[in-house]
């Protein structure tokens, strides 16, 4: 929880930087959204390299919950598909590019505010990764507190699917408090939310 509130606050005070035009030259460096994406791949990479228990994971989980990540995928995209209804002035692929962060704000909005800026415009790739951003936090939002209303309503899967990335990690303690022999899910949310991670980049970039 904290952690999000910080990222809203730096956010906000970058709005804040941005309109007051006080922003240091090497914040608005076009290499600087690379360096950080960079810094973020590694980190996946070590935490996935560096996990002891991912064996074990792998070889605990049921087949067919295992085909969850792909739905979650599948789902998230329909409807982000749907957004062209709804929103004046966006394209598919600008929706699409928005859902494919599935809760990653982080590397997502970083993402499509380095590879847009050629299309888009500055101004336009940044516009689309603060509505990237916004997306995917309320998503998180709505896990971290919606997770008890899901399970109950819509069965125990749901909440992993609505968490997208954050069901192995911020997402995963409410998951499991929270629906019936939660921890059984462990390895599910677990697995979905390193495919989820994976996908982010890949999808992102095709759909740029």
């Amino acid at each position: 929880m904290k952690e999000n509130l910080f990222i809203l606050l730096c956010f906000i005070a970058g709005i804040g930087l941005g309109l007051s035009q006080q922003a240091p030259d090497w914040l608005l460096g076009h290499d600087l959204p690379m360096i950080i994406l960079s810094l973020l791949i590694l980190q996946v990479g070590i935490s996935l390299g560096g996990g002891t228990d991912l064996r074990h994971i792998i070889h605990s989980l049921n087949p067919r919950m295992s085909l969850l990540p792909l739905f979650t995928i599948a789902g998230t995209l329909l409807f982000s598909a749907i957004g062209v209804l709804l929103l004046h002035g966006r394209n598919l692929s600008d929706c699409l590019l928005v859902g494919s962060g599935f809760g990653y704000y982080s590397l997502s909005s970083v993402l499509i505010a380095d590879l847009k800026s050629a299309t888009l415009g500055v101004q336009g790739a940044t516009e689309l990764a603060t509505v990237a951003l916004l997306a995917n936090v309320i998503r998180e939002m709505i896990a971290l507190f919606g997770t008890p209303t899901l399970a109950r309503w819509g069965g125990r899967l749901v909440p992993i699917s609505v968490a997208g990335i954050n069901s192995m990690d911020v997402c995963l303690p409410m998951i499991v408090r929270n629906t019936s022999r939660g921890e059984e899910l462990i390895p599910i949310a677990i697995l979905h939310g390193i495919v989820l991670e994976v996908s982010v980049p890949i999808l992102i970039n095709a759909f740029c």
